[in-house]
């Protein structure tokens, strides 16, 4: 069985979802910010797994469903975060961000039989989920993030390793309010797309 990784920022205001402000603000990006963390965890608590960890930075909230284990970031860059997220497992891992709601159980059954790697890339460039059938954080460090070539650096690593790479559907993240939109409208059951429906009504947008 796999663990499922999700590395996340506590939703406070003034430290999570920034490019969503403006139009939305500080406040209201932190309740999207939860909103799609808590949709996150509900996909992974769904999918079968060995074990569940949540990677925060920052403190649990009543937003934590029961059954995850919870371990704080390290610190450094984020290239050093995912790689120690990874250090810390045995055997296979799949890690995601919090950052596509959208996503569903059925992403995030994966099966190392056949493979040693999986690559979820994201639209911006990035990528949205990556699963190594053993712990190799060395693959992951100096990777640079958040540019629009780090899928394909994260990629390339693993491929150069001689790994056996599958890769998973093209994701879109939620980094702006276009973002907001086009994620809440695949997924318009979600805790997600009720809070950006919520926020659209009381702010007359």
């Amino acid at each position: 069985m796999t663990t499922l990784l999700v590395i996340a920022k506590e939703p406070r205001p003034g430290r999570v979802k920034t490019r969503l402000t403006p139009p939305f603000t500080p406040a209201q990006a932190a309740v999207l910010a939860e909103a799609a963390l808590v949709d996150t965890l509900r996909a992974v608590a769904s999918a079968p797994a060995r074990r569940r960890v949540l990677v925060l930075d920052g403190t649990p909230g009543a937003w934590l469903p029961s059954g995850f284990d919870v371990v704080p970031q390290c610190a450094g860059g984020l290239d050093e975060r995912l790689a120690d997220a990874f250090a810390g497992c045995e055997g296979p891992a799949l890690l995601i961000g919090m950052d596509t709601p959208q996503v569903t159980p059925q992403l995030l059954t994966v099966d190392f039989a056949d493979s040693d790697a999986y690559f979820g890339p994201a639209e911006d460039g990035g990528f949205w989920a990556l699963g190594l059938a053993e712990p190799a954080p060395e693959l992951l460090r100096g990777v640079p993030m958040s540019t629009s070539a780090t899928g394909a650096v994260q990629r390339d690593r693993l491929v150069a390793a001689g790994l056996r790479v599958r890769d998973l559907p093209l994701l879109r993240d939620v980094d702006t309010a276009a973002d907001a939109e086009a994620v809440a409208a695949l997924a318009p059951h979600g805790r997600f797309a009720a809070e950006l429906a919520r926020l659209h009504a009381a702010t007359g947008r």
